[in-house]
């Protein structure tokens, strides 16, 4: 059989496996947080948030370990283009989204920040140990203030607490179990992935760049994508931009900071000129959408329709076209 089915093969396995261990890990360390007496938003903010982003994070160590920091890089901006373009784009065809103009106070903001780090830190086409540290920092701080936020707000309904995916308690034994598990699952998988993109990369003459930014992206995004889709054809799809801003926000601060603790490395200035641009692109994009609602929805209730749904997937489809 030809290494390349068997590449793609591996990745398909890959990208299965990085799914499910994620959610075992979630479930085991929700369960404990639980029984730690962790409040429910407390647990969303943190468990949740930065386990749903496992996967990101788990190849993007192995791609740093690996000696190929470039695909986990490309991997956090592919990611970032994908959630918002096609993700994002895709959700709102199906069904028109609803804005929620709260995300302008906080969740915003720290995106534009994260974004402008992004930016400040790769524009000389190095990323280095100190960058990463300080991205991670980021990432921690960024935390600690939305779970201040959190526990400031009034205390939020049962339905709110549904959607944000609280897995269901195990007793304690069972939680230990499902963490180690997960973590074992989530390093055996990551690195499944990781060889097959680089397999793949040589195979087609392509930089692992370019395999992070398209299909590893692409695989790291699917799951959302699909939870989106679900939501939306359910009618629960009202937080679909909030999870974009999180996960966004998590890409860059610790799935990109892995790399460079990890394995500085140095970058093409393709990198800059058209991925990390593309991606600041779309991120103002979200940004105008979501303050635009903001001034309408003090007359009328404002979402994001298919027309500009379209004009994202038409959009994300667009920059596939520079890449390749």
């Amino acid at each position: 059989m030809p290494l390349s089915i068997i590449a793609m093969t591996v990745l398909i396995i890959g990208f299965t496996g990085l799914v499910w261990s994620a959610n075992v890990f979630v479930t085991g360390s929700a369960s404990l947080a639980k029984h730690l007496g962790m409040t429910p938003v407390l647990i969303g903010l943190t468990v949740v948030a930065f386990g749903t982003s496992a996967p990101e994070m788990f190849v993007s160590a192995e791609a740093a370990l690996d000696g190929v920091p470039n695909l986990a890089i490309g991997n956090a901006i592919g990611s970032n283009i994908a959630n918002i373009g096609l993700v994002l784009g895709f959700t709102a065809i199906i069904a028109a989204i609803p804005i929620n103009t709260r995300l302008m106070r906080l969740e915003i903001p720290l995106l534009l920040i994260a974004t402008f780090l992004a930016v400040f830190f790769l524009w000389d086409l190095y990323l280095s140990a100190l960058e990463g540290i300080g991205l991670l920092t980021a990432a921690f701080l960024a935390t600690l203030v939305l779970i201040w936020d959190a526990r400031r707000a009034k205390p939020i309904s049962s339905s709110e607490l549904a959607e944000r995916a609280i897995p269901p308690e195990l007793n304690h034994l069972k939680a230990i179990i499902y963490v180690a598990m997960g973590l074992l699952a989530l390093l055996g998988f990551a690195d499944l992935l990781v060889w097959s993109a680089k397999t793949l990369a040589e195979h087609f003459g392509v930089s692992p760049m370019v395999i992070g930014l398209t299909i590893v992206a692409l695989g790291t995004s699917l799951p959302e994508l699909a939870a989106s889709i679900a939501s939306a054809i359910k009618g629960h799809h009202d937080i679909a931009i909030g999870n974009i801003i999180g996960s966004n926000l998590l890409n860059i601060l610790a799935v990109m900071a892995i790399p460079g603790i990890l394995s500085p490395s140095s970058l093409t200035a393709m990198t800059v000129n058209r991925d990390l641009f593309v991606m600041v692109l779309l991120t103002l994009a979200l940004v105008a959408i979501v303050g635009l609602a903001s001034l309408r929805q003090k007359f009328q209730a404002s979402s994001l329709g298919r027309p500009v749904g379209l004009l994202l997937l038409l959009s994300y489809c667009f920059y596939y076209t520079l890449i390749f």
